[in-house]
């Protein structure tokens, strides 16, 4: 009876082990915070989490109202492809991998830059992730989901106040791009804790059931 109490009680760490990692590894822009009509560098970081093939091609699909993307800084390896609608604006951007891609221990960011809407309180950043066997993770969701999509939040701007910038540089808010990115990883913190002292409790009990075995 304790065996088969121990065995559970493994692939029941087992399995929590597979949701912490699941749970740090999804596609996300940064920063998670801005301000309407802000000039901002957009850093989309990207992990590949896929056992045995690779990430080949990465697609980000944006509304023109809630920010427009002109600028995409080029990387070595990728390129991209740039969708526009009738009226000129980015709806989406397609990076392709030139080579084998990412593998499933590597990430990798992609940069663009654009201004903020005027009147956006929010820019969902929905992602098309595709695996070199054809798999396609769409990252789309709502927050709390198995697949989210990024979310930016977008404050108000100050009364009288200029658009943060003044232009679009390709290279704005650097600074503010880290800051934000610290304290996205940071605000998921409380979860990943909370995910440690589940699997450190689940480690205790099966330590516990092994020695009663053995006594």
């Amino acid at each position: 009876m304790l065996k088969k109490m121990s065995i559970s009680a493994l692939a029941l760490l087992i399995g929590l082990m597979a949701f912490a990692a699941a749970a740090s590894a999804h596609v996300v822009v940064y920063p998670q915070q801005s301000t309407q009509g802000s000039y901002e560098k957009f850093t989309v970081r990207v992990p590949s989490e896929k056992q045995n093939t690779s990430t080949v091609k990465v697609e980000i699909r944006l509304s023109p109202a809630d920010v427009s993307v002109s600028r995409v800084e080029p990387k070595a390896g990728w390129t991209y492809q740039m969708t526009k609608d009738t009226t000129g604006a980015v709806t989406s951007i397609v990076w392709t991998a030139q080579g084998d891609g990412l593998a499933a221990t590597e990430f990798t960011e992609f940069n663009m830059s654009g201004k903020v809407g005027d009147n956006a309180t929010a820019i969902t950043w929905k992602a098309y992730q595709t695996y070199k066997d054809g798999e396609v993770v769409e990252w789309v969701g709502a927050s709390g989901s198995d697949k989210p999509a990024s979310v930016t939040k977008v404050n108000a701007k100050p009364a009288g106040a200029a658009a943060a910038g003044g232009h679009d540089t390709g290279a704005a808010h650097t600074a503010d791009t880290a800051a934000s990115s610290g304290a996205g990883e940071a605000s998921q913190l409380p979860l990943i804790l909370s995910i440690v002292a589940v699997v450190l409790g689940a480690l205790s009990l099966i330590l516990t059931l092994l020695r009663r075995n053995k006594a």
